[in-house]
């Protein structure tokens, strides 16, 4: 059985177990499952977290089940909240990936799937972890872009990652990039496309997230020095905290996946269209 905790997010199907949610005046969340489940060994519970309150409640659905007997609970997240916090750079930070690791492997879970993950520290952390990879969202903006492209890694942490699409596209070829970012305040600068022409060929950069975009837009500048054509850009969660006219004004076109949130302004292409059911 499925329970979405997004109303507008069901990958694996629709409802079929009934729950309610909300937020006490206090800030708390809290869920309560509305169906019958004496009969029921197993429940799926899809979810998107966009904040903590949205992990909350997932944590209230998976003890709300288990105290209905529920002998096994899977969940898929596609984004994994604090991926991007794999490592320890300055001295005082948390290593965030791991504190929501550590909860969640609390729970005993069944299995947990999570799609295109920033790095291999989260399945890495993650018990009973189960990755979904990005390539059939790649093809699927292949085939929308309809065009011979070249494949952009923007950085070294990208580049085993895309070499992988590329092998499963049947090898595209791959152009590699860099950037340096300041660790203390989190300004990029120094980006660099190792090659020198690019001889007006389309181009495709491929990446996991794009949050405020700084990544891509300093990349597609320094592209269009080296003689690149048209821009494309995919990113596999979508988060555009900084609204995406900017990015525009560089690239012809963008997609993501709703992993993390609907989004209207770019070519969205569904979690559930991509994912082995």
């Amino acid at each position: 059985m499925i329970l979405n905790l997004d109303s507008n997010f069901s990958p694996l199907g629709t409802n079929t177990v009934k729950y309610a949610s909300f937020i006490f005046s206090g800030g708390e969340p809290h869920v309560k499952i509305e169906s019958d489940l004496m009969l029921v060994r197993e429940v799926t519970i899809t979810t998107r977290i966009k904040s903590f309150n949205d992990f909350g409640i997932l944590l209230c659905a998976v003890d709300a089940l288990k105290r209905m007997g529920i002998e096994k609970i899977n969940v898929f997240m596609p984004y994994f909240p604090g991926a991007r916090q794999d490592r320890i750079m300055v001295p005082g930070e948390a290593l965030t990936v791991k504190i929501y690791a550590d909860i969640l492997n609390n729970l005993n879970l069944n299995s947990i799937k999570i799609y295109d993950p920033h790095s291999e520290v989260t399945p890495a952390v993650l018990n009973n972890c189960e990755v979904l990879n990005n390539h059939q969202f790649i093809k699927k903006v292949m085939g929308k872009i309809d065009r011979e492209v070249l494949l952009i890694s923007p950085d070294g942490g990208a580049l085993k990652k895309i070499y992988q699409v590329s092998e499963a596209l049947g090898g595209i070829a791959v152009i590699e990039c860099s950037k340096r970012r300041n660790t203390r305040s989190g300004e990029l600068a120094g980006f660099k496309v190792y090659e020198e022409d690019l001889k007006g060929k389309d181009c495709l950069i491929v990446d996991d997230i794009c949050d405020g975009g700084g990544t891509f837009i300093g990349l597609a500048k320094e592209l269009k020095k080296k003689n690149a054509g048209e821009l494309y850009l995919a990113v596999s969660h979508g988060i555009f905290s900084k609204g995406i006219e900017e990015l525009k004004m560089y690239y012809t076109q963008l997609f993501t996946t709703d992993s993390f949130n609907t989004v209207n302004e770019v070519v969205q292409i569904a979690i559930k269209e991509i994912v082995k059911k």
